[in-house]
């Protein structure tokens, strides 16, 4: 069975309190241009958006913030990342925002649950999880089984987050228990300790292993496909600018965006 670690603190985490104290605090801009279409009908003036979603749509939700506020020059979109479950926390919490988009349809529940939505989410992509090597695989890390070997030093995210519970189900599925040195609370802690060597592996999302480029090595896996994980979107409940939070999940869902999550890496839904 797998080892009790302690959950590691990572920037994703540190946003809680960022979060609650100023809107603008931990988060990432993406400032409206003065170039592109007329705003979008909805919008009552100038809007700024915060957008609560996981840490591995990070890269490609920046890009999709650009091109949105290039369409609707009237609205600012700031984005706080980090682990689904901890996103979650944060807005039962009180954090302001006004999207939150999940890795996985158990901690969007979750949300439903505490009545943080104004309506029903909706699915945008899926992801599946692979194996993140040190560039040039110096382990020699060929399959899942591999993780488990004792020389293997090996990295993975906490239960709570998404990419923690695909990988019990892998685990579960296939019999194979891993024995992690270390639980991070997001996929981009897990990639960030396998780029710097802290681990011979780590399990993370096919989008995150594409993302890093050459700086790791990817393996994938065939029980990868017993964990897929769905991602939704939704608007809240305490949305501040209720027309703008709409219309960017609208642009996530159109074809726009899932051009943009293809091309990430990311699967229909």
């Amino acid at each position: 069975m797998r080892l009790p670690h302690a959950v590691a603190v990572t920037a994703g985490a540190v946003a809680v309190a960022t979060a609650l104290a100023a809107c603008s605090s931990g988060s990432t801009d993406s400032a409206g241009s003065s170039s592109g279409a007329a705003a979008g009908s909805g919008t009552a003036g100038p809007a700024t958006l915060t957008v609560f979603a996981a840490a591995s749509l990070q890269k490609t939700f920046e890009t999709l913030g650009k091109e949105f506020t290039a369409a609707h020059p009237q609205v600012t979109v700031k984005f706080s990342f980090g682990g689904s479950s901890s996103l979650v926390t944060q807005l039962s919490q009180g954090a302001p925002a006004d999207v939150f988009a999940s890795a996985d349809t158990a901690n969007m529940e979750k949300a439903r649950g505490q009545a943080l939505l104004a309506g029903d989410p909706k699915n945008f992509a899926s992801n599946t999880l692979t194996i993140a090597t040190p560039k040039g695989n110096p382990a020699g890390v060929q399959s899942f089984a591999d993780l488990a070997r004792p020389d293997v030093s090996v990295v993975v995210c906490a239960v709570p987050v998404p990419c923690g519970s695909a990988t019990e189900k892998v685990e579960k599925a296939t019999g194979i228990m891993l024995h992690p040195v270390s639980e991070e609370d997001s996929v981009t802690s897990v990639l960030t300790k396998v780029r710097t060597g802290q681990a011979d592996a780590g399990l993370v999302y096919t989008t995150d292993a594409k993302g890093a480029g050459d700086a790791v090595t990817a393996v994938d896996f065939p029980e990868a496909a017993k964990a897929v994980n769905t991602y939704p979107i939704a608007t809240l409940k305490e949305s501040k600018s209720a027309a703008a939070a709409q219309q960017f999940v609208d642009f996530v869902l159109g074809t726009d965006g899932q051009k943009e999550l293809a091309a990430a890496g990311f699967s229909k839904p």
